[in-house]
């Protein structure tokens, strides 16, 4: 156990979601020497804070959990928020990292040492000293709320999804959500029944297919028990299903399939032509966030709900006036507006070599050599960086790509005698222009829509431009080449080779380190 008053150690993990718990699980296999810190008093990062009703994941469990720490327990093929966070939780267990945890740790400023090669963290609770930054802070840990005029002013009661009030009961009141995204579509139909009158503004609709959702029967949950063997035969084939659903995204023509068949979904579900016609997106199929429901469509024709299309003017005391001189009264108003991505809060926290935050580095267009490590930022890991998000399937496989490759840096470290690594900006220029060029003419920026996959700038550096299993094989080679390597003399031989990171082929996955 690592003792409270020791602020020195080799790694340091921000964040204890998925991606801080699976460099942890790997740093603890290699024996090195880490601690963990959460702002928050719980494992589970976006899952532990999403608790809002009906909150579930869109990519089936069996895929969206770690490949060397399989669940044969999932209830539902799609499973539900406290689920996903018992399996965080239960990972955190038995791999034993609860000891290597500072919860309620917020980090408020790392400094890269240039003297001492380290990274001064400041925290809430002191400062901590690390070889190693691993900002395991994901894509959606900071709610994003719109600017709105006189949204001080309102006199009821305000909150994001991501910060779910549970005390305030909506039973019988007038409610408002912002936004039509991922997280709302999951709480309109869970809070519809429940409110006197929801009023839904819409900016734009997205497309939504058909969940095709189902309870895991208690024999298929015993037998994945009994023959993990077969669980990752299944696991490998949902794998598969979800990287064909890659090329509709990849290749806009191909996505009218989509179109059509989201379009038969809506008129299935809605008979109303004239809210089936606001609820029609008029943009390319994937250009936004492909989004998954059976009971969207029908919570939104409920007599009690509207769906409003005018654009927000202003808040008001009493609710909230659209461009079109109506006055929507409302007494509580629910942002489903998303998160800070390509404006994450944690670029403005982090300074290199120079002084400078990863923000002003950026300028507003982040970049990473391989999505995972950023030029001038020597021994800095930023698992789900810049273009590794996915539009298709499990980002779980991207995390574990990501470890391998910092498992494989460290290693080269440890080898080498050397004190700090970074990629050599030409390799992450050359990268990041290798992702722009595969990106043009995809939906993502090509699909005639304003998403938040696009940067300030217009550039989408959030999605991956391809297939998982073309990251993975771009990451299971390390090459000390293309990186910036200080401490240890040049080694011409050493320089020129590559070294295999430990991550697994596609569909194919590592044994389990331990029993799980």
């Amino acid at each position: 156990m690592i003792e409270d008053s020791s602020r020195q150690v080799r790694v340091l993990v921000v964040g204890s979601g998925f991606s801080g718990l699976g460099a942890a699980i790997r740093l603890k296999e290699a024996g090195e020497d880490f601690v963990i810190l959460d702002k928050t008093d719980d494992i589970g990062g976006t899952w532990a804070v999403n608790t809002y009703p009906g909150c579930m994941c869109d990519v089936p469990s069996h895929l969206y959990s770690f490949s060397f720490a399989l669940n044969p327990h999932w209830s539902r093929v799609f499973s539900p928020q406290p689920e996903i966070w018992d399996y965080l939780r239960d990972c955190a267990d038995r791999f034993s990292l609860r000891p290597h945890i500072r919860f309620g740790t917020e980090v408020t400023g790392a400094q890269w040492d240039d003297a001492r090669q380290q990274w001064q963290v400041d925290t809430t609770d002191g400062t901590w000293t690390a070889d190693v930054l691993v900002a395991g802070t994901g894509a959606l840990s900071a709610p994003a709320v719109p600017s709105l005029p006189g949204l001080d002013t309102f006199e009821g009661k305000v909150f994001h999804s991501a910060r779910w009030d549970h005390t305030h009961d909506l039973t019988g009141r007038r409610v408002a959500v912002i936004g039509t995204g991922a997280s709302a579509i999951q709480f309109i139909p869970e809070i519809a029944p429940q409110v006197k009158q929801l009023t839904v503004l819409q900016r734009t609709p997205p497309w939504v297919m058909s969940r095709r959702d189902r309870e895991m029967r208690p024999a298929e949950q015993r037998l994945y028990a009994r023959l993990p063997g077969l669980q990752r035969l299944l696991r490998t084939a949902i794998y598969w299903v979800r990287e064909v659903q890659g090329i509709f995204f990849l290749h806009p023509r191909l996505g009218r399939l989509g179109s059509h068949l989201s379009r038969q979904h809506l008129h299935r579900q809605v008979a109303d032509p004239e809210l089936r016609a606001k609820l029609t997106p008029n943009f390319a199929f994937g250009c936004k966030r492909v989004l998954m429901s059976n009971t969207y469509y029908p919570a939104l024709a409920r007599p009690n709900v509207k769906v409003e299309t005018q654009a927000i003017e202003e808040v008001r005391p009493e609710g909230i006036a659209t461009t079109d001189g109506a006055v929507h009264e409302v007494d509580t108003i629910i942002f489903g507006t998303g998160f800070h991505v390509t404006d994450a809060p944690i670029a403005g926290l982090v300074r290199g070599r120079d002084g400078r935050s990863l923000a002003e580095h950026w300028a507003g267009s982040p970049q990473a050599y391989l999505g995972t490590a950023v030029a001038g930022f020597p021994n800095l890991f930023l698992p789900l960086g810049p273009n590794t998000g996915l539009g298709h399937t499990s980002v779980v496989l991207m995390i574990e790509s990501q470890i391998g490759y910092l498992m494989a840096a460290l290693a080269h470290l440890r080898r080498t005698g050397a004190k700090t690594i970074e990629p050599r900006p030409e390799a992450q220029a050359t990268f990041v222009r290798a992702v722009d060029r595969k990106m043009r003419g995809t939906t993502w920026v090509a699909g005639g829509c304003s998403s938040w996959y696009l940067d300030s700038t217009g550039r989408n550096s959030t999605l991956w431009p391809g297939y998982t299993f073309g990251f993975r094989r771009l990451l299971a080679r390390f090459d000390p080449a293309a990186h910036a390597i200080s401490g240890v003399a040049p080694d011409p031989v050493a320089g020129a080779s590559t070294v295999t990171a430990p991550v697994a082929a596609a569909g194919t996955e590592r044994e389990e380190p331990q029993s799980c």
